[in-house]
């Protein structure tokens, strides 16, 4: 098995991941929790590795603060349109971007860094332990990971949901190859025992779109506004049942010191 490259379906994933309510959702609560972690870390501009950064959205966003980032992707047209980005939003000097694997990343790094970012790329890759074990590798003890991974959990019960038992019975395996729904869904207690293994401890967890996603239409006339939507996820993604049912899961996992 290979892990995931983008270059056919980058400007798809651009459009459908970041410009739907779905994706101002994800941001919201991702910079909720990074916003919670970055105080502990040292003070100054960090050095901060984006592993699998896409398009760049919250890389740029850490880079406008000053912090130095170095984006990697497998896929060229990602790096392009994370370039571009980053030229747009004027933060092109604080950032640095790479064609290579999260396991090569250790390869090109001159020394370990503050903070690692890994947001839905794990769900993507074939061998997701050796990754995560990579990726301590690249942090300074005491660092952060930033981690984000689609919530098999969450794609069983949508499923469930709508009734579709016979994807169920085929084990939810994928007939289309070209498509944005990820190739390995990870098992939340799975990936908690893939961190443990590789020495991180695990600080923090939140659902993202923990009940967005199965909302049903409003009746006509009826609109609920993104705000409202957010407001409800913050109140709630970090709470038991809903932060298991999110359709993704933020870890904030550290490196001992």
């Amino acid at each position: 098995m290979q892990d995931r490259n983008f270059d056919d379906l980058a400007d798809k994933f651009s459009q459908n991941i970041y410009g739907t309510r779905k994706g101002l959702v994800r941001q919201a609560i991702l910079w909720d929790e990074l916003d919670a972690l970055l105080p502990t870390l040292p003070d100054g501009p960090l050095s901060i590795l984006d592993a699998g950064g896409g398009v760049g959205q919250i890389s740029c966003g850490l880079a406008a603060r000053g912090h130095q980032v170095l984006l990697c992707d497998l896929s060229a047209e990602m790096l392009k349109l994370a370039e571009a980005h980053a030229h747009t939003e004027g933060v092109s000097h604080n950032m640095q971007f790479k064609q290579i694997s999260a396991q090569q990343v250790g390869e090109h790094l001159d020394q370990p860094v503050d903070l690692v970012l890994f947001h839905a790329v794990l769900e993507w890759v074939a061998e997701p332990e050796a990754v995560l074990r990579a990726l301590w590798q690249t942090l300074k003890p005491g660092g952060v990971l930033s981690l984000m991974f689609y919530n098999a959990h969450s794609l069983t019960f949508r499923t469930l949901q709508l009734g579709n038992f016979g994807y169920l019975r085929a084990n939810m395996m994928k007939r289309k190859k070209r498509t944005l729904s990820p190739d390995f869904p990870r098992d939340p207690q799975d990936v908690d025992g893939w961190l443990i293994n590789a020495g991180f401890e695990i600080e923090q967890r939140a659902g993202i779109r923990v009940f967005s996603d199965y909302m049903k239409p409003p009746p006509p006339g009826v609109v609920k506004s993104v705000e409202e939507i957010i407001e409800m996820e913050r109140r709630y993604c970090r709470q038991e049942p809903f932060l298991s049912l999110g359709r993704y899961i933020h870890v904030t996992a550290r490196k001992p010191r």
